[in-house]
């Protein structure tokens, strides 16, 4: 185990924003695991950051955090791996909506917007899985890491959030309703 060397998780790290932050991390020498529920895009992600961009310290781990397995899982590898975890970037997450069919990536980015404005919907399984990803996830991913992170002689937790996990985001009011209700009573 090299005590000096930082270790960082991403959640979420396959694309978007979380791959962004797994390709800065990794060319600032600090090793990274990157994690993934789908552990197809996973991999493919690891072997962009090392084709591509020549970073070869990142390593992939599936994660789920919606499942305690998973997430034990992950903390048994870090804690036999490097024995300890510096940064821990919480940024997988789901907006608790969809759109009726995929969209095509060929078509201008401004089109495909304008398609998810005028064709996303929510419903109650979606919200259900929203907060079960964007809150408890991050919660006990959190709570779990907090011994291998106090372990590091400068932890650090960065929480990625955006403002479409607001309930005012939701178009259906009968599902506002009732996840205010349940978050009232569990704060």
């Amino acid at each position: 185990m090299e005590g000096k060397k930082r270790i960082a998780l991403v959640t979420g790290g396959n694309r978007g924003i979380g791959f962004g932050i797994c390709k800065q991390l990794a060319s600032k020498g600090v090793t990274v695991i990157l994690t993934a529920r789908d552990e197809k895009r996973g991999q493919e992600a690891i072997k962009k950051l090392t084709d591509e961009f020549g970073l070869t310290d990142v390593i992939f781990h599936q994660l789920d955090v919606t499942n305690n397995s998973s997430i034990m899982s992950l903390v048994d590898f870090i804690k036999n791996s490097f024995g300890k975890l510096d940064i821990l970037v919480n940024n997988a997450a789901t907006d608790g909506g969809a759109v009726p069919q995929p969209l095509d990536v060929e078509v201008p980015w401004e089109e495909r917007l304008d398609t998810v404005l005028k064709t996303h919907f929510e419903t109650y399984e979606l919200a259900e899985t929203c907060l079960k990803t964007n809150y408890f996830g991050v919660k006990y991913l959190t709570e779990a890491l907090l011994p291998l992170l106090e372990s590091s002689d400068s932890g650090r937790i960065v929480n990625v959030s955006s403002n479409r996990g607001k309930l005012k985001h939701l178009n259906n009011e009968e599902m506002v309703k009732e996840l205010d209700n349940i978050l009232s009573e569990i704060f």
